[in-house]
């Protein structure tokens, strides 16, 4: 049997301290740098692209020469990258991480619109509205984790919460009450879950993707059943209006994507600021933390452990399915068979990304958001790129965002593990 001798592990030990997290991800934007740098450098031509202030191709903006700004911007993400490898990066690696995402994507944004324009207004606007299902998804999943319980369910809590808005919705000829029907779908798959998980100690992935199923399956015939054939008086709901807030909504790129918006919107950007102030700045946030690190430990100084758990999946079932109201009240109104698409499995994306935290979750969100309404621009435009790529970016930035291309995450330590009191 060969042996390891002292040397061989001294070396071995020196080469996995080496490669820390910083520098795994100081050279993946190293290499992202030289493609924009390179590539799109090389790619781009002598026109300029003009990047707008408003919504259309009016108003202020900013001008960049195609070559030369794509090749800047790819050098940022290549400075990013080395400081990150140099090892001495310290407390900057959410900076630089930063700065090598606005670099490639800049870098890419100069040799698509060479020659056009790109109206950042509506691109705010759009990646925030496309954002919203996503936003409310990962609020309800935060809901949950932190109080240990995992939910893949965020799927079937929008589709019930799309489908519920949209009958309801229809019968009442009222968004608002539709609205409330949202949510109470919404809850109803959240019961499920909190009462197998709970009560029952089902295994919570696999319950997940069961409560996924079926509400795929039951809405799916309902739709047939009960929508389809009297379209006009049971798939034809109201939806919200857009508000114009005067004054605020002529603000730069602000404008359009906060205050020319509908309630949806208003909805999802106050719960994240709600939920992030009572989960860390609250008693009932903190008896939450407890109980998804160290349920047993809560229990002792007198937490009612099941009770939280019971209490905050309930209420991420309501917060996703308001999520759900965003498909067909918010939107295009009627509803249809599988109408999310996966959006809840972005949405659980957005809350890993996001680190279980409400802004984090945000931010992710957003900029799935922004992944989605690039693809519809890009489109727009006649982008040279294959359509079917363009259709894959939301989802390939939902990849690299669960493979940990941003750092390692860690889940509150007592998720996914069932309570049982001794």
């Amino acid at each position: 049997m060969a042996t390891i001798t002292a040397d061989q592990a001294t070396a071995a030990a020196i080469r996995a301290g080496f490669w820390t997290r910083a520098r795994k991800a100081g050279t993946v934007y190293l290499v992202l740098g030289l493609i924009a740098t390179i590539g799109f450098g090389a790619a781009a031509g002598t026109r300029a692209a003009k990047f707008t202030f408003t919504q259309n191709a009016d108003g202020a903006h900013v001008t960049i020469p195609a070559a030369p700004g794509a090749i800047g911007f790819g050098l940022l993400c290549v400075i990013a990258g080395l400081v990150l490898l140099s090892g001495r990066a310290g407390r900057l690696f959410g900076w630089m991480t930063g700065l090598a995402m606005v670099g490639f994507v800049g870098s890419f944004l100069c040799w698509q619109v060479e020659g056009t324009f790109m109206p950042l207004g509506d691109i705010a606007q759009g990646s925030l509205y496309l954002a919203l299902p996503l936003i409310l998804g990962a609020l309800g999943g935060v809901l949950c984790e932190r109080s240990a319980v995992i939910n893949v369910a965020i799927e079937g809590q929008f589709l019930m919460g799309a489908f519920a808005g949209a009958f309801v919705g229809s019968l009442f000829a009222s968004a608002w009450v539709g609205l409330i029907a949202a949510a109470a779908g919404g809850l109803f798959i959240g019961a499920l879950l909190a009462i197998l998980a709970i009560r029952y100690l089902v295994d919570q992935v696999v319950l997940g993707v069961v409560l996924n199923l079926l509400a795929l399956g039951l809405t799916g015939f309902l739709y047939e059943a009960v929508l389809q054939p009297r379209v006009e008086d049971y798939n034809n709901p109201p939806t919200f209006p857009t508000w114009h807030v005067p004054v605020l909504s002529k603000i730069p790129i602000l404008g359009p994507m906060i205050f020319q918006a509908n309630v949806i919107t208003y909805i999802a950007l106050a719960l994240v600021v709600i939920v992030h102030v009572a989960l860390f700045h609250t008693r009932w946030g903190l008896r939450t933390r407890a109980v998804g690190e160290h349920p047993t430990a809560a229990d002792t100084v007198g937490i009612k452990v099941l009770a939280v758990r019971y209490r905050n999946v309930l209420m991420a079932g309501v917060i996703a399915g308001v999520g759900g109201a965003f498909f067909t009240l918010g939107s295009v109104g009627a509803f249809t068979k599988n109408m999310t698409a996966g959006k809840g499995f972005i949405a659980l994306a957005a809350l890993i990304f996001g680190r279980w935290s409400p802004i984090g979750a945000f931010l992710a969100a957003l900029l799935f958001g922004f992944a989605d309404k690039l693809q519809l621009f890009l489109s727009a435009i006649g982008s040279d790129i294959p359509s079917q790529f363009l259709s894959m970016l939301p989802y390939l930035v939902t990849i690299l965002a669960v493979a940990g291309l941003v750092g390692k995450v860690r889940a509150p330590a007592a998720d996914g593990k069932p309570y049982v009191k001794g």
